[in-house]
């Protein structure tokens, strides 16, 4: 299995960051037999959110009941870009349309708050845009404006990735976020100062960007022994998921 096939069969598996409640949503409408060949190539943007979007976009087009009516639309306000939708899906049956907007994320607890490794990220702050700034373009005047012909349904916004804790530190775990309730198997990686990593018993094995989400069979190469000033995102044989942070972060 190629390491694109291993992801859409993860994006296909695992369940969203957060519970589903409206707009929280996730791809089981969707749901198909299909998969991805191993001759399936991705050449967009490698960017990890562009892959996600577009094996998002693989599932969603392997559906019989939906269809991607339009995607990555451009809205534009005095000749700037207010931003982009990510699909605009149609229903087979009825033809109403929905807005969908997808991300995945990585997050690692830290002092009661969920940090990306780039720790300007966080997941209040970016449930919050996604909620209120990416989901309200569809119902914006520009987009009103720009787009009359499409007159959105419904409103759905599905966020994967994996949360991590520190094991090696004494952390209580959120079980919410901005009023919606966090997936408890979602919180199922480990991070760690880069002073803490002799504490870890296994070894790691690096990832590349594309591996992140579903990891890797392949412990070809050589094992991590060393961090540099950087954060390093490793998998053990067994599995499991680390970040070994460097000790500046999330300040600096």
């Amino acid at each position: 299995m190629t390491a694109l096939q291993r992801f859409y069969q993860w994006v296909i598996d695992s369940p969203p960051l957060l519970k589903i409640k409206p707009p929280i949503s996730d791809l089981g409408a969707f749901l198909s037999t299909h998969t991805i060949d191993s001759s399936h190539t991705y050449n967009g943007n490698p960017r990890l959110g562009f892959l996600y979007q577009h094996l998002c976009e693989q599932v969603i087009e392997a559906s019989p009941d939906y269809s991607v009516k339009y995607d990555e639309i451009q809205i534009n306000v005095e000749g700037r870009t207010l931003g982009a939708i990510d699909f605009i899906l149609e229903k087979e049956n009825n033809q109403k349309l929905q807005h969908w907007e997808v991300a995945i994320k990585f997050y690692l607890l830290h002092e009661q708050t969920w940090f990306g490794p780039n720790s300007h990220d966080q997941l209040d702050k970016k449930l919050d845009r996604m909620l209120t700034h990416q989901l309200g373009m569809s119902s914006s005047t520009a987009f009103v404006e720009q787009y009359p012909e499409i007159d959105v349904d419904s409103k759905h916004l599905l966020m994967q990735g994996r949360l991590y804790t520190n094991p090696f530190l004494d952390q209580k775990v959120p079980t919410e976020c901005l009023g919606y309730d966090i997936n408890s198997s979602q919180v199922n990686g480990f991070w760690c100062y880069q002073n803490q990593a002799h504490l870890i018993t296994d070894v790691l094995y690096p990832l590349t960007k594309e591996q992140w989400a579903a990891g890797t069979d392949d412990f070809t190469c050589e094992p991590i022994t060393e961090f540099g000033d950087r954060f390093v995102h490793g998998q053990t044989k067994s599995g499991q998921f680390w970040f070994v942070m460097p000790q500046s972060w999330p300040h600096g």
